[in-house]
């Protein structure tokens, strides 16, 4: 595609441009979760004020306002048939080509919002990179992943122990793939191999001839100089006059005699680390100029490894750029990388990667390396709302480097929602047009909504239309659909066909309760609200229903959910920046500690996590030296699926941490969290060495359960929670260590000891106990005692999800369906209940509709346990290219799940043997 007139105007604007940011970075909290949510609270009558629309709070949102953001990232048409053809493409792929297969799995990947699973994917590129620019840009995006540029105390260039991520081990040729669960050792000293005697034992052999600089002479050793390069050789045995003379003048050469020693050592010594970088400098001119390729390789890593900060970086990046020295450019680039976000706020830095010069310069490079550079680049640019200008410029590189069809779309397609979201309706429906001509049929949304702005209601329809009849229709399409209906009644049917459709929007219900809140149907309004919240938490959402509070009166209610806004988003602005005084008033009020501590036992016995972390956010504000609290905080943030923020909530801690003791803590759960779980049991273990706390116990149990040990070994799961039992903690710790204790007790067949954790659990209102006991009476046989726990828990817990789907799990079959359709209404993303239906008309030979029970799940959240059952469903019904695509979605999830391996291993046996069948036959 021809450059547009735009971006060369972007081009040439100051470089100030670029730079002019708007609000901070937020934490995504998308995602799909099995863990329960909130039930709230019987909202109160509203009173007649609520319900007059002139005197709703200053801002308030509308119907006529409202419509959903538009994905910035690829959304394939099938998810599953993407998933199936990039497991098969991997499995096939040459060594060059599985990095960028495997980012292009994390491109796929991101609609899911699974942190973890697209930190493997990166992870994966990483491990297969084989350029240095292309591993220098992965672990950059890594360690940007891990948002360690928010840890007090960590330099950019800090290795963090792991080798696939260091620094170092970037700019080392070839491929990593042992290296993922290796520890790093360049933090060691390095012991001296070579005594001082031996490095300058070359230096004895006699020379003879010079090189001459000025009055100065160079004595050299003229085998050893004419091995470095063919140049050199010919000069010193060729034909020339050099190879007689005893002295060569080199003064028309630029070059110091100093220069000219150093080369005389490194051709005996082969080292250039004893020399200054600017004589390092020189000779790497020289070693360019007279093709001296280990001299050169030599130098530059020399130099690379000095580049430790930023001024260095710009000192060095125009010489790379001028000498083509790729391996010290990557020594430039990385720390650019790693010094992200803040580096984007950089003028220089941003001159170097946005002006036409520096693209120049850059692409000796080669287009596969510069499109994840620049494929990066967007992406923080995209977080930190880098200003309209200097996000198309990234973009813009994103697309010109792009090879593959899936970047250019990608590219196209983000480059389409940053000019809508500027009002450029016109260019960025040109892009998005583009966008789906590639394949990327998502964009066609665009396509519509940027004509539906331009006021062209009736063609945005048509096009909606024809996208729901020539695909399988997904909700997005009806919900964009209903933005274009001209009346309420088909609005309203899209938008509940959406739902049915994915569960995971958030706009039809956002819209459905500002409509009920509109016609007066208040009650109706926050149910519907609510609906959302139980299974999915995010800002808006929480904000929408705090506007409805306030509307109707409750005020502490309304300053309950913006604790809860601000605790995913600590620099979310809420209401639009347009907070009442008497709220802000009240959101700095100090609490007195001991209501602040009675409203949170009151919240964590009834299961009310929203409200937990109202609380704890208040706490916080009163007394931020409470670090315990923010591990509190991330156990609610992760139980409520809201990973990025759990994971801020421990940096803070980290940050904050009073004593090494309860750094180690906090280092060892962010490790938990990304799965180093070695990593994290070495961190409790030295933290309990140091001081013996609850919080070093507890983590150091949590790891060993991770690590799924045998029956016999888990005994010492329970000794390390009886331990922090004997530490000074509250209540609510406590209760989780007396209900972790008894899950372990069960694993030890020790019903007894786990029957009495679970009660003394109970007795310090831990709820949740409630299941735990349930599965006590259900082992002992005691299905009527067990049935009854799990009742008491579904009464009293406000997040009753979880409650009915295990409660069908312990109390037999009589409510079993019932129990399981409304684990459905509250959480229709618990993908237990589909399977279970699904195995349960599978039973009664109803086998098309288990698969459809199945693909109704599969089609907004494709787990793996769902994609390998409905692959066993494809198996027993003899569709085995069905059972196939099923199996390689699932090992694209998880490519070392043994028993989908053997099913896929199984289906592809049975097709070939059809086959062969077939062929004899014919």
């Amino acid at each position: 595609m021809r450059n547009l007139k735009l971006f060369e105007r972007f081009k040439s604007t100051q470089i100030h441009a670029f730079t002019s940011s708007q609000d901070s970075p937020s934490t995504s909290t998308n995602g799909s979760s099995s863990s329960p949510r909130m039930n709230f609270l019987r909202h109160p009558k509203p009173t007649s004020k609520s319900f007059s629309r002139s005197l709703l709070p200053h801002g308030f949102p509308t119907t006529d306002l409202l419509e959903p953001p538009l994905d910035s990232y690829l959304k394939p048409i099938d998810l599953v048939e993407s998933l199936s053809n990039l497991y098969r493409r991997i499995e096939s792929s040459s060594e060059s080509e599985t990095s960028m297969l495997y980012l292009e799995q994390y491109t796929v990947l991101r609609s899911l919002g699974d942190a973890k699973l697209l930190r493997r994917c990166l992870l994966n590129a990483r491990r297969h990179a084989v350029d240095v620019p292309c591993k220098v840009v992965l672990s950059a995006w890594l360690r940007f992943e891990r948002r360690e540029h928010e840890l007090v105390g960590v330099e950019s260039m800090d290795c963090n122990g792991f080798a696939i991520e260091c620094p170092k081990s970037s700019l080392s040729r070839g491929c990593d793939l042992n290296l993922v669960n290796e520890h790093c050792k360049c933090c060691e000293e390095e012991e001296i191999k070579v005594s001082r005697a031996d490095e300058f034992s070359g230096l004895d052999e006699e020379s003879d001839f010079s090189f001459c600089v000025g009055l100065e002479k160079a004595k050299c050793v003229r085998s050893r100089i004419a091995s470095l390069s063919r140049p050199f050789e010919a000069m010193l045995y060729g034909s020339f006059v050099e190879s007689r003379a005893s002295e060569i003048d080199f003064s028309e050469n630029g070059i110091s005699v100093e220069a000219m020693v150093a080369l005389n050592i490194y051709s005996r010594l082969k080292r250039v680390d004893l020399f200054r970088v600017e004589t390092v400098f020189e000779l790497l001119g020289l070693a360019t100029k007279f093709c001296c390729d280990d001299l050169k390789s030599a130098c530059e890593s020399r130099l690379a490894s000095s580049i430790t900060d930023l001024d260095k970086a710009l000192t060095f990046v125009d010489y790379a750029l001028e000498e083509r020295a790729e391996l010290l450019l990557s020594a430039c680039l990385q720390v650019f990388l790693r010094e992200l976000p803040q580096s984007l706020h950089s003028s220089k830095v941003m001159r170097l990667f946005c002006s036409s010069e520096a693209k120049e310069g850059l692409s000796f490079l080669g287009s596969e390396c510069l499109f994840m550079l620049y494929y990066f680049l967007s992406q923080v640019g995209m977080e930190e709302k880098l200003s309209a200008e200097a996000m198309l410029v990234l973009l813009e590189r994103t697309r010109e480097f792009a090879l593959a069809n899936w970047q250019k779309a990608v590219a196209l397609h983000q480059m389409g929602c940053v000019l809508f979201e500027r009002k450029d309706y016109k260019a960025a429906q040109f892009h998005f047009r583009l966008a789906s001509s590639l394949g990327h049929v998502y964009s066609l949304a665009g396509v519509s909504r940027t004509e539906y702005k331009q006021g062209k209601s009736h063609s945005a329809f048509k096009l909606m239309n024809y996208l729901i009849s020539k695909h399988k229709p997904r909700g997005w399409m009806y919900q964009e659909r209903s933005l274009y209906n001209a009346g309420d009644d088909e609005k309203l049917k899209d938008l509940a066909t959406a739902t049915e459709l994915d569960p995971t929007l958030t706009f039809p219900y956002k819209y459905r309760a500002v409509m009920k809140f509109e016609r007066k149907q208040v009650k109706e309004a926050f149910e519907e609200v609510d609906r959302l919240i139980q299974f999915k938490l995010t800002p808006d959402c929480l904000e929408l229903r705090a506007w409805l509070f306030l509307a109707v009166g409750d005020k502490e209610s309304c300053l309950r959910d913006i604790r809860a806004v601000l605790t995913l988003e600590p620099k979310y602005v809420v209401f639009g920046g347009r907070m009442r005084g008497d709220l802000v008033e009240a959101l700095t009020a100090q609490c007195s500690e001991v209501d602040c501590w009675v409203k949170l036992y009151d919240r964590w016995s009834a299961v009310d996590d929203v409200g937990s972390l109202g609380v704890v956010h208040q706490m916080l504000q009163n007394d931020p030296s409470k670090n315990f609290l923010r591990f509190r905080q991330s156990l609610l943030l992760l139980r409520l699926n809201c990973q990025g923020a759990a994971m801020r909530c421990l940096r803070m801690a980290w940050n904050l941490a009073a004593s090494e003791a309860e750094r180690l803590v906090y280092e060892g759960w962010l490790l938990y969290d990304m799965s180093y779980v070695d990593e994290a049991l070495t961190k409790a273990e030295k933290a309990i060495s140091i001081q013996r706390s609850f919080e070093a116990f507890f983590l150091k149990a949590y790891v060993l359960a991770e690590k799924n040990l045998d029956p016999d070994e888990s005994s010492c799961v329970a000794q390390v929670l009886e331990e922090a039992l004997k530490c000074p903690s509250d209540g609510l710790r406590k209760g989780q260590a007396l209900n972790n204790l008894g899950s372990i007790y069960i694993d030890c067949s020790m019903l007894d000891q786990a029957e009495t954790a679970y009660k003394n659990a109970l007795e310090i209102k831990h709820t949740r106990a409630h299941q735990g006991l349930a599965r006590v009476y259900f082992l002992k046989n005691q299905r009527k005692e067990a049935c009854e726990e799990m009742t008491k828990l579904i009464n009293k817990a406000f997040s009753k999800a979880a409650a009915y789907e295990k409660r069908t799990e312990d109390c037999g079959r009589e409510k079993t369906k019932e129990d399981l359709d409304m684990a459905t209404t509250l959480d229709p993303l618990r993908t237990c209940p589909y399977r279970y239906r699904a195995a349960v008309l599978m039973d009664d030979q109803r086998e098309t509709e288990a698969v459809e029970e199945l693909s109704k799940a599969i089609a907004f959240r494709p787990e793996l346990q769902t994609l390998h059952l409905r692959a066993a469903f494809h198996e027993a019904t003899g569709k085995l290219s069905l059972a196939a695509q099923d199996c390689e979605a699932a090992l694209c999830l998880d490519p070392n799940h043994t028993e989908t391996l053997h099913l896929y291993s199984r289906s592809k046996d049975q097709a070939s043997s059809i086959d062969n069948t077939i062929a004899g036959l014919d």
